[in-house]
């Protein structure tokens, strides 16, 4: 798969700054410029291609974007290969990916909460705090997730 000019640059750019921001490595990062730009979904081996990759590093990103809700697997229709693409709601899948973070952490929070009763006051302090922020946190990423959803729509 060529890059048209300019898309190199870009794509770099995706590895450094998104790769950086989400605490993914640069390949998964510029694993997502490759999908976002690209105007058809893409085999393993055209991701592989694109991004000077091993089959193995290629397939382990498509797993971590595809987990953080920006890329999709599929088969397409009569082919028995299957292909990648951005999703066309990459971004409220990927506020999906942070609630669902969010709401395993306050699972664990109140779990560790009612583990801990029996641990002096400043221990549990500590588990009070970390269960209140991820009360805090979910209900309002849940709140942006319906409201950004809405927007996306087109909704106002």
């Amino acid at each position: 798969m060529a890059l048209a000019a300019g898309e190199d640059a870009l794509i770099e750019d995706f590895g450094l700054h998104i790769g950086r921001a989400m605490g993914w490595p640069p390949m998964a990062g510029r694993t997502s410029g490759v999908l976002m730009l690209s105007e058809k979904p893409l085999t393993l081996a055209e991701l592989q291609e694109a991004l000077d990759a091993s089959k193995g590093s290629a397939s382990e990103m498509t797993r971590l974007l595809i987990d953080n809700g920006v890329v999709e697997r599929f088969k397409e229709p009569g082919s028995r290969q299957f292909v990648f693409r951005w999703r066309d709601d990459a971004w409220v899948g990927c506020l999906q990916h942070q609630v669902t973070v969010n709401r395993e952490l306050l699972e664990l929070a109140e779990n560790a909460q009612v583990r801990g009763k029996h641990l002096p006051a400043e221990q549990r302090g500590r588990l009070r705090q970390m269960r209140d922020y991820y009360v805090f946190m979910t209900e309002q990423l849940e709140a942006l997730l319906t409201e950004y959803t809405r927007l996306a729509k087109g909704e106002r």
